[in-house]
């Protein structure tokens, strides 16, 4: 059996030769599959998923040890396969059919399959129940009409966990599915969102009369809301999971807070180490760093450690612009230097909406943790149908 010690040993020879393994590979969504697929050749994808999806059967300790030794190798293609591997693929071997389990499980492990989700719409954002985007059973098939937003990886990716109303004559709560979309297909078409970083990391998704078959559902049909939770559930834990500790790659891409190691760095070489102000706050993002990793090595409830990257991401990068003084205030593209600290303190903003606002998480702990009575609701029985939108 092998230990903890030669199993991490393992994963990070594995990371010191990815480099080598991505050479002549072109396009991210490739690079991607590629990564993936040599991360399972390796036997190191699906580490706690049963061997019977392609997972490695390995006790749950196996992934905080993974998660531990890979922590600063991970390449910039990991990111666009968390939403599948973390997030859909879980929710599958939780809710989804054996038949679903075998379909979709192996192939998202290997890297075979890019996933997307598809939750949020323009009127439907924290109030997520709230959403319209319809699904109509129409014999062997579902028919969806909707608009999805802030979709991330969704121009890259094949399938999609998706939130449809299938009975506006249930209340909102109660009239909502989980199905599983190809998004290789007339009627979905993919718009790319610009943020204020210049990038363009999310999509609006606008859905056609797109076809589903009939059993591509998780759960029961109306009963998908708990399972909508239960997803975000494992999005929580995946972004709570941990913090970048070296700034060696310095990616502009992703909800990373800026590590402590960077910061130091720049605070030396804009000559401000000296600085009692910069100290101490340099001293705040340390212990930050450190409260993430220990969190994430104890089964805390998944908001906690959401909210803890929120506050560790805004802290980080208000500390990297007071470092860079009135000079950060502008920047070129072409240097490199400022425009990757520039990026990350625009970027830093997102943190606190991405897998559920900071209010959200709030009442949930509230509500679930400390057993505060629910907010007040109206019409909680009410058919959404019924409801006053915008």
């Amino acid at each position: 059996m092998e230990s903890r010690e030669q199993f991490q040993d393992r994963v990070r020879s594995f990371y010191l030769g990815m480099e080598q393994e991505l050479l002549g590979i072109e396009g991210p969504a490739n690079r991607a599959r590629a990564y993936r697929g040599a991360l399972m050749q390796a036997g190191l994808a699906g580490l706690s998923y049963p061997r019977s999806v392609g997972g490695q059967g390995l006790d749950p300790d196996f992934e905080l040890a993974f998660r531990q030794a890979s922590l600063d190798l991970l390449p910039p293609e990991d990111a666009m396969l968390t939403i599948g591997i973390d997030m859909a693929l879980s929710t599958i071997g939780e809710y989804g059919s054996e038949e679903l389990q075998q379909r979709f499980i192996p192939t998202g492990l290997a890297g075979e399959e890019i996933w997307c989700q598809l939750y949020s719409e323009p009127g439907a954002g924290s109030d997520l129940a709230g959403l319209t985007t319809s699904a109509v059973r129409d014999g062997d098939e579902w028919i969806v009409t909707g608009q999805k937003v802030w979709t991330s990886v969704a121009e890259h990716a094949d399938l999609a966990i998706l939130l449809a109303r299938t009975d506006p004559e249930l209340p909102k709560h109660r009239g909502i599915t989980m199905l599983v979309l190809n998004m290789h297909q007339p009627g979905v078409n993919v718009r790319p969102l610009r943020q204020m970083t210049g990038a363009a990391e999310f999509n609006e998704v606008f859905l056609d009369e797109a076809r589903i078959p009939v059993d591509w559902i998780l759960g029961e049909v109306n009963g998908g809301w708990p399972l909508a939770v239960a997803l975000l559930a494992h999005e929580r834990t995946s972004l709570g999971q941990g913090v970048r500790t070296s700034n060696e790659a310095k990616a502009k891409t992703g909800r990373a807070p800026l590590p402590f190691d960077g910061l130091v760095q720049r605070a030396r070489d804009q000559a401000r180490l000296a600085d009692p102000e910069i100290r101490q706050e340099l001293a705040r993002v340390y212990c930050g760093e450190q409260l993430i990793a220990w969190g994430a090595a104890r089964d805390l409830h998944p908001s906690v450690g959401k909210l803890w990257r929120t506050i560790q991401g805004w802290r980080a990068a208000q500390l990297a612009h007071l470092i860079g003084g009135t000079s950060a205030m502008a920047w070129t593209d072409d240097d490199d230097e400022a425009d990757y600290w520039a990026y990350h303190v625009l970027n830093c903003r997102g943190m606190s909406l991405g897998g559920g606002t900071d209010e959200i998480q709030k009442n949930t702990l509230g509500e679930r943790v400390l057993g505060l009575p629910r907010e007040p609701g109206a019409h909680r029985d009410t058919p959404f149908r019924d409801l006053l939108r915008n």
